[in-house]
């Protein structure tokens, strides 16, 4: 975990944050032991902008990588600071069981997805008793 979560400070050095200026990285791990790292980009269109963490895992699930267990996520906040909404169902989407929340003072926290995002929409919502139309 201690190596993910060098990644993410790393990761974030790279923020695209002209706006805001509020750096974020991530860095997610697959289950072949694969690290990939995003940071947050923002646009002048604020509904545009993207998430380190959904950068990291973007950049994960087009290298093939779809079985994701771990993702640091670290920001300069006062404490672990934590992913947004849509994050959280990204997370939930590719399986991610451990989140560690961090900050750049050295604490942390690690969350389950449960935990997380108690009520995640999943892909079973969109099947009708036991179809999934495959």
């Amino acid at each position: 975990m201690e190596e993910l979560g060098k990644a993410a400070v790393k990761a974030r050095e790279q923020a695209y944050v002209p706006y805001s200026k509020f750096k974020v990285g991530a860095a997610v791990q697959g289950k072949s032991g694969q690290i990939f790292t995003g940071c947050n980009i923002e646009n002048a269109s604020y509904g545009l902008s993207n998430c380190a963490e959904r950068t990291a895992i973007f950049k994960a699930v087009s290298a093939g990588e779809t079985e994701l267990t771990t993702i640091a996520v670290v920001a300069d906040t006062p404490g672990p600071v934590s992913p947004c909404g849509a994050c959280r169902q990204v997370m939930a989407e590719f399986g991610i069981s451990q989140i560690i929340l961090m900050n750049l003072k050295g604490d942390r926290r690690l969350v389950t997805m449960d935990e997380l995002l108690p009520f995640s929409f999943a892909k079973v919502d969109f099947y009708k008793d036991g179809d999934n139309n495959e």
